[in-house]
């Protein structure tokens, strides 16, 4: 069975990209990160996810993004609620986590090395791509 490493955050997206991989046969190798994002309890779905699908391997990375700041998600800035269309596509939210998915595709590459798996798995989700520069289809193509 060829092996994968899945990007798997608890959310809906990762877990949809989690199911994907493994319905296309691969042998996955679930990885996620706990940068210092405020919602944690994604972090316990992401390994309850992982035992569920029968992933071979689940490791949380701890890397403390705070240090870079810049995001709602990772301060105590508050974080906007019941925002209209208009307000979701207008310039970059302040819930950007500045080049979280750069640094999340980078770990797992490197963990992609040590399993010894050719491909990876992310999920980001199109609705995002408007704001948050790393969901869009050309960093992803990238």
């Amino acid at each position: 069975m060829p092996r994968a490493v899945v990007l798997l955050s608890g959310g809906m997206d990762s877990a949809v990209t989690l199911a994907v991989a493994r319905s296309r046969g691969f042998d996955v190798f679930a990885l996620s990160v706990d940068y210092g994002q405020r919602h944690r309890v994604e972090l316990a779905r992401a390994a309850a996810l992982a035992a569920a699908v029968g992933a071979a391997d689940h490791r949380t990375v701890r890397l403390d993004l705070r240090a870079v700041g810049g995001s709602a998600l990772t301060s105590d800035a508050a974080v906007p609620k019941d925002r209209t269309a208009d307000a979701m596509t207008a310039g970059v939210p302040v819930t950007y986590v500045p080049a979280r998915n750069t640094i999340l595709l980078g770990l797992a590459l490197g963990y992609a090395e040590t399993v010894g798996a050719f491909d990876l798995f992310v999920g980001a989700n199109a609705l995002d791509q408007t704001g948050y520069p790393d969901c869009r289809p050309a960093f992803l193509t990238a």
